[in-house]
């Protein structure tokens, strides 16, 4: 055993280029897991203090008698204790501007103690003045030096107080900028709102003095009254907003564990091929007495070397990268705390690595060991690969194959029906999981017999373009066991991709369908208690600022099919709402409405046990109609109504003249045209009871997530990708090693050196197109049973340029990962390749 072990690591040593090749994956791997770990100690370290509202130099926090706060009296007193250095007191006063909420909070604005910093003009100085966030001067019009009334609201049913003029006097940066804040000094803030009390004082204490001043503030504060130190406070409320950090590291762990598992498959497939290129060697050994056992130790001890320079390599570089990054971003101005040196966290990384690889080496080294002491007569340095998978392994594989069929059936066969109750989405979506689990599985044992059909379609067109061609498709297929290797762990990162970007596709359907019923416009202006008067229409559509102006009325407390289920009807003309052109329609059609016709939402239908076509009766009060039903919709109806009518069957059923609101889109495109019409509108509106809605931000807000989770989704499942393609580049490189008599023999027989880097290259990028139309195939259905398995109705999408383009990326990727080794083959001179053995 010690004679083989040292024989086999001395091959190692004197080849450490081709370890390194043969771990790349694990390298990659392990680079990709210590960076991750490194990044949340960045993240963490960087956020924690942008986490807490409490200044750091608060060192002692007090709060009063729940409900009651604390007192300006108390306040004085607190401010007189000897060793208080600063107070702040915390007050909220709210109020409304042109039928927006206003937030005016009391900070000192500068000093140890201060939450925002002045960024333009200059900070409050007397009650009457305000600072605003940009944000907030840019969505409601407060630029410095605007003056503008605001009736603040001070008792406990919110009545409005006395009416307040206040100016603009700067601008200030704050933690958060949500378009509705403004800043003063306490003393203000308590003229405008009326109270002399605070829901809490942060205090600055001298040093040492800490334990003297809380004792004394204790006493203050009073019975119910609390004391805690700025710490305390400052850790509560990290806690409570880093759990939100830690869930995505979370999400982020369970990508990297996928990406551990392509990195095992690259390095089983890389050493099976380099034990493949020392059969002769292998077979010496056993020719001079080496035993199996002694040759399978001494190729997992050189896979657990391996594992540990590539793992050490790995967390080496991820540690040099992150200690490089906060650099790099301190010098373009955003401040990033080190990672420092998580040292448990490299050791359980290398760990991870050597273990990876030795179990990655186990089925290759236990293949290897099987070699006769004949094959040591060869004269080739290869040994003639196998083609075929034998019959255990595709029993194994149809076995997986059919029970990834059975359990997709049963999350077919048990899908929910329309508003069907008591029905669990989540163990559906974990068979889901299984079942792609199994189909995977399948896949890498049945990957040889599938991959043979798939070239012969790939590379039909390949070979049709001359010998270059057929070469290609010829040194793909002649080893069909490497070939799906390789292409089963593109497949996994095509399978996630496709996976992600048909559910976001699907998800997003869903939610613009569902944006088109309740927020089919930009803008929509309501009355609170009276109509809004028809002229107010006029007025509105005389703005530039603002376009597709629809006014509508609602009738409440309306009843259908003598249910006793109370609805809401509306008359808004749908045709003429272009955001509305989205909706759904499960029934019918919604296009064209007449008088005596009705478009219901489902929830109509089902109080009322109605179909496109039914006829019913509509009642309100004393009046009643017949309508036919002509559409029926999957959700509600615009505007969140049972149902909507023609004017003409409205005013049947008791609607007033006056209408219930409106909706208007902006003629501006982004932010700029946007705040206009807001502006244009409010100013047209401006009355009591009348409000002005921005429901475009909801739609930014939702179209927004679920832009970011896309990115954040194929971000990390291009992890996977990358040791993909490295595998693929790692496969290619030793198959240049493997081959260079052939290389040799087709550069003697004319084939010059820019054809044969063509012919590895095309090799390469042939390793991405079979794994890639593997993982469409299996990714694109998953996907489509996932979103139905949610039980939403969402629907099916195929966003076919995105799949196109996902296919082209990997396809030019992994050919791109073949042309160092290509071009590495073709420097060869062709008499030393044929001298190769």
């Amino acid at each position: 055993m010690s004679g083989v072990l040292r024989t086999q690591l001395g091959e190692a040593a004197r080849r450490p280029s081709r370890l390194l090749l043969t771990g790349m994956a694990v390298l990659v791997a392990s680079f990709v897991v210590y960076a991750t770990v490194l990044a949340q100690q960045i993240t963490r370290a960087s956020m924690l203090d942008g986490l807490s509202d409490t200044p750091k130099a608060a060192a002692l926090v007090v709060t009063g008698k729940e409900e009651v706060g604390l007192t300006a009296a108390q306040l004085s007193l607190i401010e007189m204790v000897p060793g208080v250095t600063a107070a702040a007191a915390r007050a909220d006063a709210g109020g409304e501007l042109a039928g927006r909420g206003l937030n005016l909070t009391a900070d000192p604005g500068s000093g140890p103690l201060a939450r925002v910093e002045v960024s333009k003009g200059r900070y409050p100085s007397k009650v009457g003045e305000v600072a605003v966030t940009p944000k907030t001067a840019d969505r409601m019009g407060l630029a410095i030096g605007t003056t503008f009334r605001m009736a603040t609201s001070h008792d406990d049913q919110g009545n409005p107080g006395k009416p307040r003029t206040l100016t603009v006097v700067g601008l200030v940066k704050a933690q958060d900028d949500y378009g509705q804040q403004a800043y003063a000094p306490q003393p203000a803030i308590s003229a405008l709102s009326g109270e002399d009390s605070f829901y809490q004082v942060e205090l600055a204490v001298a040093p040492g003095q800490e334990a003297q001043v809380r004792s004394a503030v204790e006493a203050i504060a009073g019975p119910g009254g609390k004391v805690r130190s700025g710490a305390d406070v400052r850790l509560d409320e990290v806690r409570s907003k880093a759990d939100d950090v830690d869930d995505l590291f979370a999400v982020v762990a369970m990508f990297v564990a996928i990406a551990l598992v392509a990195a095992g498959l690259v390095a089983a497939s890389t050493f099976r091929i380099v034990f493949a290129q020392r059969t002769r060697q292998l077979a010496l050994l056993r020719a001079v007495g080496a035993g199996r056992g002694s040759l399978v130790g001494a190729l997992i001890a050189e896979g657990a070397l391996t594992g540990l320079i590539t793992g050490v390599t790995g967390v080496l570089a991820a540690l040099g990268l992150g200690h490089l990054v906060p650099v790099i971003a301190r010098a373009t101005g955003t401040n990033l705390a080190s990672p420092g040196f998580p040292v448990l966290p490299a050791l359980g990384v290398v760990a991870l690595a050597v273990v990876g690889t030795v179990l990655a080496v186990l089925t290759p080294a236990i293949s290897a060991s099987k070699v006769s002491p004949l094959e040591a007569l060869r004269t080739a340095s290869m040994s003639p690969g196998r083609t075929g998978i034998g019959w255990p392994r595709a029993a194994i594989g149809v076995l997986l194959a059919g029970g990834a069929g059975l359990l997709a059936a049963y999350v077919i066969l048990n899908l929910p029906k329309p508003d069907q109750e008591n029905y669990d989405p989540q163990t559906m979506l974990l068979v889901v999981v299984a079942s792609g689990g199994l189909a995977f599985l399948a896949l890498m044992a049945l990957g040889p017999v599938l991959v043979r059909p798939l070239l012969a379609a790939a590379g039909w067109p390949l070979r049709r373009f001359g010998p270059l061609g057929r070469l290609a498709v010829g040194g793909v297929g002649g080893a069909p066991r490497r070939a799906a290797a390789v292409s089963v762990v593109v497949a996994l990162g095509v399978t996630l991709i496709a996976g992600s970007l048909v559910g976001a596709s699907s998800v997003q359907a869903l939610m613009e369908r569902e944006l088109a019923s309740s927020a089919p416009a930009d803008f929509e202006v309501t009355a609170a208690d009276t109509p809004l008067d028809a002229k107010l229409a006029d007025q509105v559509r005389a703005r530039t600022e603002v376009t597709h102006v629809v006014p509508y009325r609602k009738v409440t407390g309306v009843t259908v099919a003598g249910s006793q289920a109370k609805l809401e009807a509306n008359d808004l003309a749908m045709d003429t709402v272009p955001g509305i052109a989205k909706l759904d329609v499960k029934q019918g059609s919604w296009h064209d409405l007449k008088p005596g016709q009705a478009v219901v939402s489902a929830f109509t239908v089902d109080v009322g046990g109605l179909k496109a076509g039914d006829r019913t009766t509509v009642t309100s009060g004393k009046r009643s109609i017949e309508v036919t039903v002509a559409a029926v919709l999957p959700d509600s109806a615009p505007l969140g109504s049972g149902l909507v009518l023609t004017p003409q069957d409205l005013t049947r059923l008791g609607a007033p003249a006056g209408y219930s609101g409106l909706l208007a889109d902006a003629s501006g495109s982004g932010d700029a045209g946007r705040n206009a019409a807001d502006a244009a509108l409010r100013q047209a509106v401006n009355g009591p009871g009348v409000g002005v809605t921005v429901l475009a931000d909801q739609r930014d807000e939702i179209e927004s997530a679920l832009g970011t989770l896309l990115l954040i989704a194929i971000g990390l499942v291009g992890l996977t990708v990358i040791i993909a393609v490295v595998g693929v580049g790692t496969t290619t490189a030793l198959s240049v090693v493997e081959r260079v008599r052939e290389s040799g023999l087709l550069r003697a027989l004319g084939l010059s050196r820019f054809g044969l880097r063509a012919m590895l290259t095309t090799e390469s990028g042939l390793y991405g197109v079979l794994g890639a139309v593997l993982g469409l195939l299996l990714g694109v259905p998953y996907a489509w049973l996932a979103v139905s398995a949610l039980g939403q109705r969402a629907p099916l999408q195929l966003p076919g340029f995105r799949l196109l383009a996902v296919f082209a990326v990997l396809v030019l990727l992994t050919a791109l990962a073949g042309v160092l080794p290509a071009r590495r083959a073709a420097k060869v001179s062709p008499v030393v390749a044929l001298a190769t053995e």
